[in-house]
């Protein structure tokens, strides 16, 4: 029997390739003999250069930068060999998990980091800059990143805004253009949210960084403010930025490189080319994909949705585990997905210490998931 397994991190406790060793380590108790063909994947999110560097193979630069709060910082880009594409992930510079609880606030946290990450992707000479978005604790919809590329948000006097999200409710022009020497920006993005409304970065994703309701609707509106500037004052952006699928990405970041004539394209489905992964579907008897949270946004273009629709497509079985699962059987077979299963359940139940368990042994979680679905599964 061939098994491939192909799951996304499990945030905050273990990175992809972790993630298919412990599964592939428990399968194996079981099923020694089958062939387990390991892909870890990334959807744009932490994780999205270390998988692409293992898929493309190229030169890892390490850049100096600063964190969602402004401290300094380290990021990684990856170059192609030939030097033309660089890749990056924003959370690397603005990544939720660089901060405590406590440090959370999305009214304060800057993108600016990112745009030190892509000012020495630009002057490394690569001509397209692809940023992998998400996991970010910054809800700014690129001010930050913008900032450091040359171009400043500044209020009715004139004076540069302070940095964050929550400032941006009076912004009044955008100062300076951005340095790209002419390279074009791709976000890969793990979501298809737009910037504003109800299903926008702020309302979304506010309160995961931190924001109460009070914040969520101050930087609805500050950030309908910042894309209307952007719509004014930057060359060549696009109308209606503020409704463009993936514009609400990774705290409006996807709005920012849409504003500077960049595209949105699924981080799942460039990873998916890049890890050749439909080849290995083609030949797989059993899909394993996964993630921390298997819930309602999972299905949004992330990891999960696009595994599970491929092997829909084939007619292979597809299996999903997670710390968490909360999406309904009906709307995740929709999806392609033929079985879910939660590391807090298998630990006994939230109110049983399940979900203390999944967050501080996953391993040993997966690696007693993997066997269970050998039995269940291997012929």
């Amino acid at each position: 029997m061939r098994v491939l397994l192909c799951p996304d991190k499990f945030a905050g406790t273990l990175p992809a390739p972790e993630v298919a060793a412990a599964v592939a380590d428990g399968w194996r108790s079981v099923a020694d003999g089958d062939d387990l063909l390991i892909r870890p994947l990334a959807d744009g999110g932490p994780g999205f250069v270390e998988v692409l560097a293992e898929a493309l193979g190229g030169r890892r630069v390490t850049v100096s930068t600063v964190d969602p709060l402004g401290r300094p910082a380290a990021g990684e880009i990856l170059l192609t060999v030939d030097g033309a594409t660089a890749y990056l992930e924003s959370a690397q510079a603005c990544g939720l998990h660089l901060l405590s609880t406590a440090e959370r606030d999305p009214k304060t946290t800057t993108s600016y980091g990112l745009g030190l990450l892509v000012t020495a992707a630009v002057e490394s000479g690569a001509r397209t800059v692809v940023i992998g978005l998400g996991g970010s604790a910054t809800n700014d919809a690129g001010a930050g990143m913008l900032a450091a590329l040359g171009a400043t948000a500044l209020d009715a006097t004139g004076a540069a805004l302070p940095y964050g999200g929550a400032a941006l409710a009076s912004v009044d022009a955008l100062d300076g253009a951005p340095r790209l020497r002419g390279a074009r920006l791709v976000a890969a993005t793990d979501v298809d949210n737009p910037l504003l409304g109800l299903h926008g970065a702020s309302n979304v994703f506010g309160p995961q960084k931190g924001a109460d309701r009070a914040d969520v609707l101050l930087l609805d509106a500050a950030l309908e403010r910042f894309a209307a500037v952007l719509e004014r004052d930057l060359p060549g952006c696009p109308t209606g930025l503020d409704a463009l699928p993936g514009g609400g990405a990774a705290g409006g970041l996807g709005a920012a490189i849409l504003a500077l004539g960049g595209a949105c394209e699924s981080g799942i489905g460039l990873v998916t080319r890049a890890t050749r992964l439909d080849a290995a579907l083609d030949t797989a008897d059993l899909v394993i994909t996964g993630e921390g949270s298997f819930d309602h946004q999972s299905l949004r273009g992330k990891v999960v949705a696009g595994v599970a629709g491929a092997a829909r497509d084939r007619g292979v079985p597809c299996v999903v585990v997670a710390g968490q699962v909360s999406t309904g059987r009906r709307e995740a077979a929709s999806a392609g997905v033929t079985d879910a299963y939660s590391l807090v359940e298998h630990f006994g139940g939230e109110h049983a210490g399940g979900l203390d368990a999944a967050l501080s042994r996953p391993a040993d979680g997966l690696r007693e998931l993997g066997a269970r679905l050998a039995r269940q599964w291997s012929r």
